[in-house]
């Protein structure tokens, strides 16, 4: 992978976290386009990487709010940010299961499978439509939610299904309130990303090479200047209630990918 390859897929990884089209597909797409012929373990090495320098973008862009609730936890009372920090738990539960438990499953999906990524991407897109016509509440996560939130984080594994598309829309779906969903959909994801880039390192997992050293650092940075831009806007297009747009573009890029695995 050269050094503009790096860029371009840093700046997907970036937009696509935050926004709901799918991350991990618009990468699987953009390897294809590239031709990239990475076996799936060093395909995923990359998108590690990736994946913190959003997670590092979204401490930054939350940063208030996570001092705030660092700073509730230290009073060791059953306070909003206990509470807050329990359902972030809660949330985990089922991504960290399923992540273990079929990792190699998982990788498996990864590496060239746009057929996989296309119909997906449909999926994506229902869940955004049905999300946009919900009505809007004033309500916050309860506890039952988290759960409900985090099954759909972890379907949202598979490539083409977007995170944050599913997070939220299940959130709005359940009737929680829009700006609330999107701030819970992203902080959520957090603590799993660090999880999952410290558990690959100390494994062994990722073995950086000398010769990749500058490109994925171009990827990393690539990702993370996105990553801040992509993260504020979202917060206000989810509060307009602008999910459709972004699910007529999945289908249309569904359809595509589908189009193209199958007549290509």
């Amino acid at each position: 992978m050269d050094l503009l390859e790096a860029i371009i897929l840093g700046v997907i990884q970036g937009l696509t976290e935050f926004l709901p089209v799918s991350s991990s597909g618009h990468l699987e797409l953009a390897k294809a386009l590239f031709g990239d012929t990475s076996v799936p373990q060093e395909s995923l090495t990359f998108t590690v990487v990736l994946h913190a320098a959003t997670a590092l973008s979204t401490i930054v862009v939350f940063r208030k709010e996570i001092a705030e609730i660092f700073k509730g936890l230290f009073q060791f009372t059953w306070n909003e940010e206990m509470q807050f920090s329990v359902k972030i738990v809660l949330s985990m539960i089922p991504a960290v299961i399923i992540g273990l438990a079929f990792e190699k499953e998982l990788e498996s999906f990864f590496g060239g499978k746009i057929l996989l990524v296309g119909f997906m991407l449909l999926v994506t897109a229902v869940l955004l439509l049905l999300a946009d016509k919900a009505k809007n509440t004033n309500k916050s996560v309860s506890f039952k939610n988290s759960v409900i939130i985090g099954i759909s984080q972890a379907i949202a594994m598979l490539p083409g299904i977007s995170r944050s598309g599913a997070t939220i829309s299940t959130s709005v779906l359940l009737g929680v309130d829009r700006t609330k969903a999107a701030r819970f959909s992203f902080l959520m994801v957090v603590p799993l990303i660090l999880g999952k880039v410290a558990k690959d390192i100390l494994s062994g997992d990722i073995n950086f090479q000398s010769s990749e050293i500058i490109p994925l650092s171009a990827g990393f940075i690539a990702a993370f200047i996105s990553g801040l831009l992509a993260c504020t806007w979202m917060i206000a297009l989810v509060k307009k209630s602008k999910l459709s747009y972004f699910s007529l573009y999945c289908a249309i890029v569904g359809l595509i990918a589908i189009g193209y695995s199958l007549f290509f």
